[in-house]
């Protein structure tokens, strides 16, 4: 199986460009869009596979020239998250910028222990697995989150 793109070395400007059109066009057809904080938002997400904590994203927005207002960053990841560009990594109590928007999924995390690094794969097998687990004890999953840790290629070659 190939390694994600996340842990391929690669330009990240191809990442935030494809991103950003993604993004534009998915909230056009919303009758959405992207307001100035938001779009600086996405930006900060796109331009690095890595979660970023709201304060890692508020300072990032500050050196773009956007006001020193928490509440301003947590609004534009809640939007985001809300509309499916961005996902909550609770393990790091992070923000990181969805790799396929375009599709309603619950995708397992990859988190490198190293270097932060992260990489969102298809988890429908995982999920399917979960849900078996689930109903065999009369559960209903509505939602998850996995989150996996370990190394990344660059880290473990280290």
């Amino acid at each position: 199986m190939p390694q994600p793109k996340a842990f391929d070395p690669h330009d990240h400007s191809q990442c935030t460009a494809e991103g950003l059109a993604r993004a534009e066009a998915l909230l056009a057809a919303r009758n959405l869009r992207l307001t100035p904080v938001r779009r600086q938002t996405l930006e900060i997400l796109l331009a690095d596979h890595r979660a970023l904590g709201a304060y890692d994203v508020l300072e990032r927005l500050v050196n773009a020239g956007f006001a020193n207002q928490p509440p301003v960053a947590y609004r534009a990841l809640e939007f985001l998250v809300d509309q499916g560009f961005a996902h909550k990594i609770r393990r790091l109590n992070a923000f990181a910028a969805c790799t396929h928007p375009e599709t309603d999924h619950a995708p397992v995390f990859l988190i490198c222990r190293g270097c932060n690094a992260l990489a969102e794969t298809p988890a429908a097998e995982v999920r399917a697995a979960l849900d078996a687990a689930a109903r065999a004890l009369g559960f209903t999953v509505e939602r998850s989150s996995v989150e996996a840790i370990g190394l990344c290629p660059a880290c473990e070659a280290a």
